[in-house]
């Protein structure tokens, strides 16, 4: 890898640094490339990736904006999962370390702050960010739906005392 690939690996790593939701940090050594294809179709399905990073690079792109204690993060042979949603990354590979012991979560990044283990697997008992929207919505349609039913239900009552009525009349 020369100098000017170098240099690019590092600018991308920055921006996946800054636009992610979450970065899961994970050791993958032992791995299959099936079980790796495996994770990542998992990872895709949730809107997030898995890419497998040098740990110089890493650092370099973190640029010291996390500390010791991020940088620590970065040993051995490192993938790091991400997505634009903090929750679906964690989720997904912790899920999945779950199923097989030669993934194993080390930690991860939010910002500029760091996760360990117990704060990554936190992250991935959260809802979704569609599962909260989707409450949202729910919460938010409810009032509506619930006027409307009580708006409706003099008119039913109403309707069925007149049929009560007509019923009785006609017998």
């Amino acid at each position: 890898m020369d100098r000017a690939q170098k240099q690019e690996a590092i600018e991308t790593l920055k921006s996946v640094f800054a636009e992610s939701g979450a970065v899961v940090v994970t050791h993958n050594l032992g791995l299959t490339v099936a079980e790796m294809t495996n994770l990542r179709g998992r990872l895709r399905e949730q809107g997030a990736q898995l890419k497998v990073v040098k740990n110089t690079l890493a650092q370099k792109a973190l640029n010291g904006s996390v500390g010791e204690e991020g940088d620590a993060l970065f040993t051995g042979p490192v993938a790091i999962a991400y997505g634009p949603d903090p929750v679906s990354a964690a989720k997904v590979a912790t899920q999945f370390a779950k199923e097989n012991e030669k993934l194993v979560i080390m930690g991860g990044l939010m910002g500029t702050q760091v996760l360990d283990k117990t704060g990554v697997s936190a992250l991935a008992t959260l809802p979704s960010l569609d599962q909260l929207r989707g409450k949202i919505i729910g919460l938010v349609q409810a009032p509506a739906t619930k006027i409307a039913g009580i708006l409706q239900a003099p008119a039913g009552q109403l309707a069925r005392v007149m049929g009560a009525y007509a019923a009785k009349d006609a017998a």
